[in-house]
């Protein structure tokens, strides 16, 4: 029989919570139908759990083992959605056990570090409502794409919180450090003609990719400037570019979707969307941003008294930093200390055969339950 964080992994994968942004490859999208799972289970264990709904029919989940009493509060703080499933060579909610692991969209990004520390939960319960620091868990809706669950909590509770453990899959290291982005796109118009006569029209995607050659020229080193002696430099990526409709028509509109990653030393500039706008300004090209989403970088001391608890909970964790941003540097950015852990390596997270290996799992739920009782 599988031991209980391997079964209560196996029901998390099997509800569907994919985000509905960026191509689900699924109708069974939204994060309703894992908040209510949580909002039972949570409930049995003691917890007093509040649904805060953020979008319609996508909430976060707010699940107190103790009263707002002026003690020190600590949240575990996974993500519900997933990415979606589109691509998978796996069934994506089978959950399916073999060859030591689980198998499933979830298992490593992010349901197995949040059974990790449910488990934990359910192993410390009978302590949770006297210890001297309160533990509570909060499930953020909306990771995968803008993050507005993590956001909206931080305006609405950083104040009641000390220290946030963001589940993600860091192999249990604590990720202190991470870089923040801008995701935007740039727009070029033109004036469309028949291309058997191009000179009558204008081509926006000739305009676009001369701009972006000239930004890969510009912007990318100065970019590299805003160094970090973990996270490295600063970086841009052309991921997504598209124009024109058909081959025989001079197109009139081209964009390109950029992301931008952050250094603590470029947030503390002025951040990626200033030196974006100041540098096509300087150059004069013809670039209209549009949609541009930032989200700041995570630097947490590590010399915060939580992180040295859980660097002593196991001499095998320590410390790291990560490119990726998460929930955390939301948190972060509100007030809140926070790192990232949990078990599994990122390098499986949004695979197309996604897994945990169930010994990393148990190892996860171990650790998180030796950190609770620590500090009760």
């Amino acid at each position: 029989m599988p031991s209980g964080v391997v079964s209560l992994l196996q029901d998390l994968v099997r509800i569907p919570s994919v985000n509905p942004d960026n191509a689900p490859g699924t109708d069974q999208t939204g994060e309703a139908a894992m908040a209510a799972f949580l909002d039972g289970w949570l409930t049995a264990l003691g917890a007093e759990v509040v649904i805060e709904e953020i979008k319609p029919g996508r909430p976060n989940l707010i699940a107190r083992f103790a009263p707002l009493d002026g003690r020190p509060r600590v949240m575990f703080g996974p993500h519900l959605d997933t990415v979606g499933v589109g691509g998978m060579t796996i069934d994506p909610f089978a959950a399916e056990i073999r060859e030591g692991r689980m198998w499933g969209r979830g298992t490593s990004d992010t349901k197995g570090p949040m059974a990790a520390m449910l488990w934990a939960l359910h192993e410390c319960r009978e302590q949770l409502a006297d210890a001297p620091v309160a533990f509570d868990f909060v499930a953020f809706m909306g990771e995968e794409s803008g993050q507005w669950g993590s956001k909206d909590f931080a305006k609405r509770h950083a104040k009641d919180y000390s220290f946030a453990l963001v589940g993600e899959p860091t192999s249990m290291q604590v990720v202190h450090v991470t870089k923040g982005s801008l995701w935007a796109t740039l727009r070029t118009t033109g004036k469309a003609a028949h291309s058997s006569q191009p000179e009558r029209g204008e081509n926006a995607i000739m305009k676009l990719a001369r701009a972006l050659d000239r930004l890969d020229a510009e912007l990318v080193p100065q970019l590299a400037t805003f160094t970090h002696p973990v996270l490295g430099r600063s970086t841009m990526n052309v991921g997504v570019i598209r124009g024109g409709s058909r081959p025989n028509i001079v197109p009139d509109l081209a964009e390109a979707e950029i992301d931008i990653r952050i250094t603590p030393a470029l947030a503390s500039s002025g951040g990626a969307l200033a030196l974006l706008t100041e540098t096509i300004a300087r150059l004069g090209l013809p670039v209209k941003i549009v949609n541009p989403h930032e989200n700041p970088p995570m630097e947490t001391d590590s010399g915060h008294p939580m992180i040295q608890s859980l660097l002593a909970t196991d001499p095998a964790c320590g410390l790291a930093g990560a490119p990726w941003f998460s929930d955390a540097a939301h948190l972060s950015h509100g007030g809140v200390p926070s790192i990232c852990t949990g078990p599994g390596p990122i390098d499986q997270a949004h695979t197309a055969n996604e897994f945990i290996d169930l010994a990393e799992l148990e190892a996860g739920a171990e650790f998180f339950t030796k950190f609770v009782r620590g500090l009760c």
